[in-house]
């Protein structure tokens, strides 16, 4: 049972026969699955939380039987990073979730260098009082991240419970279902095979901070590939595919320097693909100057799909990819 005493919400529960002797932490995450068990244990240590009429700030405090459990929540405590009304592409929205086409040039989450004006500023002023709280903070929950220059869809939860859902979803990585990321992406040369897997382990490289690498003790990441159309010059020779990405893992830049090692870097990834432009030179004048204007690494997450954490309906969104991306397109299949 749940009461409202001022803003703070006073939730109840008895224990029964079959739940005596179970710790205190476990018994309130089975009762209240809208809280984080890292939420329920805060609330037990800050002394929210009376069993038998008595405060209990013991998180392995062993519950009773016929036992009256009785949890207190304050608000959600402001968001620390301030809002900001930035305009957003929302392609769905619900009390525990939102999906944005996030726009190339977005970063998501505040960090040194970008403390304001990224995707985490701008949901925090959109979605204002329909934040539950992660965490016991009115903010957004981000599972997944795209870098600062990809496009396309994002999922971020609105909720402690969907928070928990959709990360445990991501850290599947769609192995029990559910969860589908498509990303497409334009590379230079044709892939050989034109479909298949690369399977290599990605780290930080040792001789740059900002750029990751396949090397040994890095951590396990794997991108399934298919080539969806080639690219030929004027004189018919292939220059350049668009290829569709599925991924297994979700490591930092892992589209990025997976395809770079088996030699087809994206087109405009100036981390990447340093040892390939001068093949702009075989491209048309038309495409050279597509290239020009898309100032970013061609690649956009055009398919995500994910089940809802409180309905458990499999949503899936496909988005086009933005003007910059489909200019690029263009130009390459236009005579």
């Amino acid at each position: 049972m749940t009461k409202t005493r001022g803003e703070k919400r006073m939730t109840e529960a008895i224990v029964g026969a079959d739940e005596a002797g179970g710790r205190l932490d476990r018994f309130l995450a089975s009762k209240f699955s809208e809280w984080s068990r890292t939420r329920l244990k805060r609330l037990i240590l800050d002394g929210r939380v009376r069993a038998g009429g008595r405060t209990i700030s013991d998180p392995e405090y062993r519950v009773k039987p016929s036992e009256h459990i009785e949890l207190s929540v304050p608000p959600a405590a402001p968001a620390r990073p301030a809002g900001e009304h930035i305009p957003l592409a929302i392609v769905y929205e619900d009390a525990e979730l939102i999906v944005i086409d996030k726009p190339a040039g977005l970063v998501v989450h505040p960090a040194a260098g970008n403390r304001t004006g990224t995707l985490v500023n701008a949901l925090i002023a959109h979605c204002g009082a329909s934040l539950s709280g992660i965490g016991g903070e009115k903010r957004p929950g981000i599972v997944h991240r795209l870098d600062k220059d990809t496009s396309g869809l994002l999922v971020v939860a609105k909720t402690d419970r969907a928070h928990r859902a959709l990360a445990a979803q991501f850290a599947d990585h769609g192995r029990q279902g559910g969860l589908e990321r498509g990303y497409l992406a334009l590379v230079w040369g044709v892939p050989d095979p034109r479909a298949g897997t690369v399977d290599k382990p990605i780290g930080r490289d040792p001789k740059s901070r900002v750029k990751m690498t396949v090397r040994a003790g890095g951590r396990r990441a794997l991108t399934r590939y298919e080539t969806r159309a080639v690219y030929r010059d004027a004189k018919g020779k292939p220059v350049a595919s668009l290829v569709e990405c599925r991924l297994e893992t979700g490591r930092t830049h892992q589209i990025r320097v997976h395809l770079a090692k088996i030699g087809h870097p994206l087109l405009g990834d100036t981390v990447y693909s340093a040892g390939f432009r001068t093949r702009a030179t075989l491209l048309s004048t038309k495409a050279r100057r597509a290239l020009d204007r898309l100032q970013r690494q061609a690649l956009h997450a055009y398919l995500l799909g994910f089940v809802h954490p409180a309905s458990g309906k499999t949503l899936r969104f496909e988005q086009n990819p933005p003007p910059d991306f489909a200019l690029l397109l263009s130009a390459f299949t236009s005579k």
